[in-house]
């Protein structure tokens, strides 16, 4: 344990779970430790001094060499549909050090991902390499600024030592942050156990860390399958509305606090293509782009199938609620997609007819192979000046559209500008840059790319001199880029 000057505040209440859903252990020691990032954003919002994360004494706390005060560390328990197939799980690669209680009492696990094997890890080595670690701090810190539900990381800390993939790569520890790790995947190891109480007691845990306002409710864990399905329709509206393909929705990766979670196979859209896929394998496109929100209703229902015999007594009563419930998803996600891309197009409230300009507007740019993210902000920004807004057909929609502004009683100059502008980024993370990032930290030793990268991707709305080189694709598009799970 070490001197508590920086503002830990750990407990770890998941502990009072009973003991099948986790196993102490604790990390691995790592030959040399060296921070490469830490983010005083997420410093903040967890109550710690940023400044007092730099020394060398948290380099081993964030590389596992030693524990805050406070940690009781921890590797969970769960399972997951993979790619469709079931199966036991756990962390493998991951050892949570406990809850910090910030100033104002929010909860938030702080993980290490990447610190050494756990009794889950499958003859695994339980390590991790340093650019996926780094993609992932990339990622959410992106999500964040875009708005998104989301995992959080504070740092990233090299281990000197190599890992071996394909081939001897650097080696990291990621520290993320989260409001839970609690998933789909907990709830279906703990029914795969079949003790109801264990269930009972990890769902009763859940809503009082997630949704105590549904404590008392007459049927809680019903309810609790409603709160989730909710959650998790915002978050897939909003996932589509800025491109972003998760790439690995498998229930362990599905957050039962609504946020993303594990950043693998991730990438974010350039060309406009509704089946676009970037993960290296998903070869039949399960986790395209536009099956996220179908992938996301089928997860859901695996969450129900966890729940049933704590919804009803009765099996056939429980299933007819929990499939009512699951039904309900369409709509559900329709109402936030329609909201959140309804904001692209500066309409503050959607009404009859206003999906059909949707859909219209993302099949003309597919069939003119258009950048997702810039298009829609050269509209937002009124600068239509390329060839593709001289074709009829865009002549013919920017009509209907700005009909449709018209009649919502603002000007396409003012109110709708003000609200494109706010739903729609300048930049993204594209894939190519964050590869270059990437490359020159973990093989060039060189971070400049990275903070620069980062400090852009803080203010993504932004129409700054510093962001405009940040907005191109790459030459050529995505062509066969692919993304990889980095375990």
């Amino acid at each position: 344990m070490t001197e508590n000057s920086a503002g830990w505040n750990l407990q770890c209440s998941y502990a009072s779970l009973p003991k099948t859903f986790y196993s102490r252990v604790e990390p691995t020691a790592v030959h040399e430790p060296k921070l490469v990032a830490v983010s005083a954003s997420v410093a903040k919002r967890l109550g710690l001094d940023a400044s007092k994360l730099q020394d060398a004494e948290h380099a081993k706390i964030f590389a596992g060499n030693s524990l805050p005060p406070g940690s009781d560390p921890i590797a969970q328990a769960y399972a997951g549909h993979q790619f469709g197939g079931f199966t036991m799980l756990g962390d493998g690669r991951a050892i949570l050090l406990g809850e910090q209680i910030t100033p104002s009492g929010e909860r938030f696990d702080v993980q290490l991902k990447g610190p050494g094997p756990t009794p889950y890890s499958r003859r695994g080595d339980g390590r991790a390499s340093l650019g996926p670690m780094l993609r992932e701090y990339i990622i959410s810190h992106a999500m964040l600024g875009l708005g998104i539900p989301t995992t959080l990381s504070l740092a990233v800390a090299q281990t000197g030592q190599p890992v071996y993939r394909h081939g001897p790569e650097p080696g990291a520890v990621l520290t993320r942050v989260a409001s839970s790790h609690i998933r789909v995947g907990t709830f279906q190891f703990a029914a795969a156990r079949g003790d109801l109480d264990d269930l009972r007691a990890l769902a009763d845990y859940a809503i009082h860390r997630h949704y105590s306002h549904l404590t008392d409710s007459e049927n809680r864990y019903l309810d609790f399958l409603k709160a989730v399905i909710e959650r998790q329709a915002s978050l897939i509206a909003k996932w589509m509305s800025v491109g972003f393909i998760h790439g690995v929705m498998n229930t362990d990766n599905v957050s039962i606090a609504g946020e993303t979670i594990d950043y693998g196979p991730c990438a974010f859209m350039n060309t406009y293509r509704a089946s676009t896929v970037f993960s290296s394998i998903d070869e039949q496109g399960r986790y395209a782009y536009v099956n996220q929100p179908s992938i996301c209703q089928w997860n859901l229902a695996r969450f129900a199938e966890t729940l049933l015999s704590l919804i009803h007594n009765k099996i056939e009563d429980a299933i007819g609620l929990a499939s009512q419930a699951i039904n309900d998803f369409d709509g559900l996600y329709r109402q936030h997609w329609l909201m959140e891309m309804g904001r692209k197009l500066g309409i503050a409230r959607v009404a009859d007819g206003d999906e059909q300009l949707i859909v219209e507007f993302l099949q003309w740019m597919e069939k003119l192979e258009l950048d997702f993210t810039n298009t829609f902000r050269e509209l937002a920004d009124q600068r239509l000046t390329g060839d593709q807004y001289q074709t009829v057909s865009f002549r013919q929609w920017y009509l209907k559209w700005k009909s449709r502004i018209d009649q919502s009683g603002v000007s396409i100059d003012d109110e709708a500008t003000r609200l494109m502008r706010i739903a729609n980024p300048v930049v993204i993370p594209r894939n190519h840059q964050v590869e270059a990032a990437l490359e020159a930290a973990a093989y060039h030793r060189d971070l400049q790319p990275l903070e620069e990268l980062l400090q852009v991707l803080e203010r993504p709305f932004d129409r700054v001199e510093s962001n405009l080189s940040y907005r191109d694709p790459p030459p050529g598009g995505d062509g066969d880029y692919c993304t990889y799970c980095g375990t």
